[in-house]
């Protein structure tokens, strides 16, 4: 099902993202091939952040191809049919000014727990070069659950206009 506005997903994806934290990335390398790994965005609407190093292999796809598709998925141990998906695909580029930087630098290391933690422990400071923050743009947002694929109901979609 399409929805209109982010706002129409907005509780629901914040919940997931927030609870589940870590996800499964993709980029595609220099010879067309996925490439996946976990990582832990920060969300800001529908704008999420990821602390990264600069000069890591997903840097070198991001500046071949800057496609990236993210994917939070959760399997309940007390109920397997509770199982709910976030899937993500972005565009990504990086945040070049220090004054951003050093917000998106604050608003991980203040943010609460799970989503929170000291950018501190990967970078030692938000001067060093090897921090980036890489932003993640949303083109399209899907929202689904293993209990709505065994009633026939539609994930909701929202995309961004363009």
């Amino acid at each position: 099902m399409e929805v209109d506005s982010f706002a129409d997903i907005a509780e629901p994806f914040n919940e997931r993202v927030s609870r589940l934290v870590w996800c499964t990335v993709t980029t595609v390398d220099r010879k067309g091939r996925p490439r996946s790994r976990i990582l832990h965005p920060v969300w800001e609407e529908s704008t999420g952040w990821i602390a990264t190093g600069r000069s890591s292999l997903k840097a070198k796809h991001i500046a071949e191809n800057p496609y990236v598709s993210v994917t939070y998925f959760d399997l309940p141990a007390d109920n397997p049919l509770g199982q709910k998906q976030v899937f993500v695909e972005c565009k990504a580029d990086w945040e070049d000014d220090a004054a951003e930087k050093r917000r998106l630098w604050d608003l991980i290391k203040n943010a609460p727990p799970p989503v929170g933690y000291d950018p501190a422990l990967f970078f030692q400071s938000v001067e060093n070069p090897e921090f980036g923050m890489l932003r993640l743009n949303p083109w399209r947002i899907e929202l689904s659950a293993l209990s709505d694929m065994m009633t026939g109901q539609e994930p909701q979609v929202w995309r961004q206009k363009v």
